[in-house]
């Protein structure tokens, strides 16, 4: 392969979102031979067609998925490619048996802080396995963690770690507030919108106990959105709350950007491991003023004082005192609005992400993929 050949990159995805698409897109207009293997991608088959990506459908069923691993590795080998950029667990750790002996660099995305640990042999399967040339960290706080692990000698070498932020278009944001008072959420009230997959490291609790602190004649309401809000513990919490009334649990919904346009709050209260929550980024392209405890990447997208409010992890009363401040303030609270957009649109754009996961490709290129380790697995 010549030097003016296109890289060749092969992604390897188990479902592909709105940013993701528009990044590989953006490569392949860019000069990138970019390729996907995957499976749920259906929804854009059309777009990545019109764009000259091929698709490989790959349905990887389990974490050692062999006959995956030996179709990935034909499709590797077949391709020529140069890089492999996997997306999610299962494809890291079946990618790297199927790339074995391969000259090919292997790049893992990592979208949340901790859960890597070096006396988890799981996490020697995958990122923390010596085969991988870089890993994409989502957030400063993702590859902030890796760099500090412990213990300090098995740490990995400074530069396999780098952060790129997964980029956004505020045009892709165009739905117009819902009506709330469908949920039974009154006219006139002041919502505080949470948009998140239940679990305890959410803090959803916590959002909780913080409308408890805020009285009933402040008319505050909160509306809770996504997977698992009906868990019997949070149900509980909330039943027991003084605040029961103006809690409002919608669950999972199609529309939830809809439903965050029309909140005036958007508070996320987790606890730790967050990276750049899409939902927070998606309350501040609409221009919802943002609440954010000092969690993970939340501070590197709210800038405390700027387009927001930080609070402290695990701090009931700051939360509440944060809600009732942008409630008393609707001048504040319009302008942390404006500022989280402005943010959205020139800090976080997909523009930058093309340009820098470009610019990653190209470096890898000029240097030898790194070699087999001791730690990978046997195929067969």
């Amino acid at each position: 392969m010549s030097s003016s050949d296109p890289i060749r990159v092969l992604c390897v995805v188990e479902g592909v979102d709105r940013p993701m698409a528009a990044m590989f897109i953006g490569l392949r207009k860019a000069g990138i031979a970019l390729n996907v293997a995957g499976s749920l991608i259906d929804h854009v088959r059309d777009d990545f067609g019109q764009a000259g990506i091929e698709i490989f459908d790959l349905d990887l069923r389990k974490r050692l998925d062999r006959p995956g691993i030996h179709r990935l590795r034909a499709e590797l080998i077949r391709g020529r490619y140069q890089i492999m950029h996997v997306f999610q667990n299962k494809s890291l750790t079946n990618g790297l048996l199927a790339a074995r002996g391969l000259p090919v660099h292997v790049v893992a995305y990592r979208g949340m802080v901790g859960n890597v640990s070096f006396f988890s042999p799981i996490s020697w399967w995958r990122y923390l396995n010596p085969r991988i040339s870089r890993i994409v960290c989502v957030a400063d706080a993702v590859r902030d963690y890796f760099l500090n692990m412990r213990p300090a000698f098995l740490r990995m070498p400074s530069e396999r770690p780098v952060t790129i932020y997964k980029g956004h278009d505020l045009a892709w944001y165009t739905a117009q507030p819902a009506d709330l008072t469908e949920l039974g959420i009154p006219q006139d009230a002041f919502v505080v919108g949470c948009v998140a997959n239940y679990r305890p490291r959410k803090g959803i609790e916590l959002l909780v106990d913080a409308m408890a602190q805020l009285s009933d004649a402040l008319d505050v309401h909160l509306l809770l959105v996504g997977h698992g809000m009906d868990e019997p513990a949070l149900t509980r919490r909330i039943a027991a709350s003084t605040a029961r009334r103006r809690i409002h649990v919608a669950g999972f919904r199609v529309d939830a950007p809809a439903l965050t346009a029309a909140c005036d709050v958007f508070v996320l209260p987790s606890r730790k491991r967050e990276g750049l929550a899409r939902s927070l980024i998606e309350a501040m392209a609409y221009g919802v003023a943002p609440i954010v405890t000092d969690c993970g990447g939340s501070p590197e997208l709210v800038v405390d004082g700027e387009c927001g409010i930080v609070v402290p992890v695990d701090d009931v009363a700051a939360i509440a005192a944060a809600i009732r401040q942008l409630h008393q303030d609707p001048e504040l609270r319009a302008r942390y609005g404006r500022a989280a957009r402005q943010r959205i649109g020139t800090h976080f754009r997909i523009d930058d992400t093309i340009r820098q996961t470009a610019d990653l490709y190209r470096e890898l290129v000029r240097s030898a993929p790194r070699g087999q380790s001791s730690a990978e697995l046997p195929v067969s």
